[in-house]
């Protein structure tokens, strides 16, 4: 497929810790990397990694920290054409603590970038995608994108829904894959993905879209869009060692699965386990593919 995706790249320092530091302590830190990060650009590393045709549009600075990403995206065959550049702004960092005890992250996020314009995005000849994907960021900006794509024809949508943003929901009609998190499913209110994903769908017209959701440990829920459920347990690494990414490498095997019209069963017991590979390795570019 031709994939276009659309949100946020950063550079990522990544400092591992034998165990999560107090307040007001000083912990030496076991080893650090610098890397391309981002939800966006995970999921399109990955997809490329799948064998896909990826394009990204997003924003970056015209410092040194954004010709970092631009060499490490064209090193992983993501094409950047449609990225603006901002002279005088800052490219996004992460400061990213993984913790060796158990493999979590705790990420601390500076950015200071508009969000990619709607004017800039209905520039891009979408005629030539067969998927585009949307990090849900900032609907307001995102709805004129968004509905733009739906009304180009034959690209087929998807956004991620991460966290909880006033007016997300008015999107959720015009994708054809909803690709959900826990926290925003627990922002609901809901504590269970199976309840979490009816209860979205029921707010929805027919026909509705494929829900999914994510749930860590717990594996993963998803309603197609004839209405059938289906779901899979996760698959524990032998140990964790970087969760880092792991959603996007979800959401990545998701759109590869279902644009090559797998079962849906089948595409997310596949997201599972390659999200569980993606635990098992330090970061996104040496986890096995199958």
């Amino acid at each position: 497929m031709r994939i276009l995706g659309v949100g946020v790249a950063t550079v990522d320092i990544v400092e591992e810790v034998d165990a999560y530091p107090t307040e007001n302590s000083e912990t030496r830190s076991r080893s650090q990397r610098v890397s391309r990060g981002g939800n966006a650009t995970n999921t399109l590393v990955t997809l490329s990694r799948l064998g896909h045709q990826c394009h990204w549009a997003g924003t970056l600075g015209g410092d040194l920290q954004g010709e970092l990403v631009m060499r490490a995206l064209a090193r992983h065959r993501v094409h950047a054409d449609h990225c603006l550049r901002y002279p005088g702004g800052a490219t996004p960092i992460s400061c990213v603590i993984l913790n060796r005890e158990n493999g979590s992250r705790t990420i601390l996020h500076y950015r200071d970038l508009p969000e990619y314009p709607a004017e800039a995005f209905r520039l891009i000849d979408l005629s030539g995608f067969d998927w585009i994907h949307f990090e849900g960021r900032d609907p307001a900006e995102l709805a004129g994108s968004v509905q733009h794509a739906r009304d180009s024809g034959r690209a087929r949508i998807s956004l991620e829904v991460e966290k909880p943003r006033p007016g997300i929901e008015a999107l959720f009609p015009l994708a054809d894959l909803l690709l959900f998190s826990q926290g925003y499913a627990e922002h609901r209110g809901f504590d269970d993905p199976s309840r979490f994903l009816a209860a979205v769908r029921c707010e929805l017209d027919a026909p509705a879209p494929a829900l999914v959701c994510a749930w860590g440990e717990s594996g993963a829920s998803m309603i197609a869009p004839g209405g059938s459920f289906h779901s899979s347990p996760s698959f524990r690494p032998p140990r964790i060692i970087d969760t880092l990414g792991a959603g996007d490498v979800f959401n990545a095997a998701m759109i590869d699965r279902l644009g090559r019209f797998d079962r849906p069963d089948e595409a997310l017991t596949f997201a599972c386990r390659l999200a569980g590979r993606k635990c098992g390795t330090p970061g996104l570019e040496s986890f096995e593919l199958e």
